[in-house]
């Protein structure tokens, strides 16, 4: 049987007096693509952010792995292996998409800059494989904010997966993307669950 990878049991977040999550309940199972489903404010971006530690929960209690992480911080959980991507894209618009690439890595909490620096060669390799493998590879030395906004969300997802997440949560991944491209996102997020072995789990409106 499927172990599950993330357990959220009865957990409730308010801001002052909205009540964004009451008593939700969900379970990820390891190595499945979940979807959360449902319409504009109703709290799917809280849940994601109280599960990676964007912020406290005001009660119940969330686990990954196994092990309890409600009062982790983000980069506490980003360590053990969790990471998400936003609606709107965070990347380095001044920068090239290698860059962006390299910089997701050294700029991930626990790294130390000498290791990034001894591994140089190695994580320029690694982002090269991974642009190739979204379909950016002949982007790569363009600067970042001039691609498309479909082309800046692959971006991020490549570095997402430049730091091996175990799980990665997606909030909106086709949000403001151009049709053609959709299909192609779609297709990579399937290729990662099933030749990378990430679990995902996606909020999404595009069904």
């Amino acid at each position: 049987m499927t172990q599950s990878i993330i357990t959220v049991d009865n957990v409730s977040k308010s801001y002052g007096g909205v009540k964004a999550n009451v008593d939700i309940s969900m379970t990820v199972k390891a190595g499945s693509i979940t979807g959360i489903i449902g319409p504009n404010g109703c709290g799917k971006t809280t849940l994601f952010n109280s599960i990676v530690g964007y912020h406290p929960i005001d009660s119940g209690s969330i686990q990954f792995d196994g092990q309890e992480i409600s009062h982790l911080r983000v980069g506490d959980i980003a360590r053990l292996g969790m990471l998400r991507t936003f609606q709107q894209t965070r990347i380095y618009t001044k920068m090239d998409c290698v860059d962006n690439m390299q910089i997701s890595v050294s700029h991930r909490p626990g790294s130390k800059s000498s290791m990034f620096a001894s591994r140089k060669g190695e994580i320029r390799d690694r982002a090269e494989h991974l642009l190739e493998f979204v379909g950016l590879y002949s982007k790569r030395s363009l600067i970042s904010g001039d691609l498309s906004f479909g082309q800046q969300k692959l971006l991020e997802f490549a570095m997402a997966l430049m730091n091996e997440p175990k799980v990665l949560l997606l909030d909106e991944p086709t949000a403001g993307i151009n049709p053609t491209l959709i299909n192609g996102l779609i297709n990579r997020l399937r290729r990662a669950n099933e030749e990378l072995g990430i679990t995902l789990c996606v909020i999404e409106h595009n069904m």
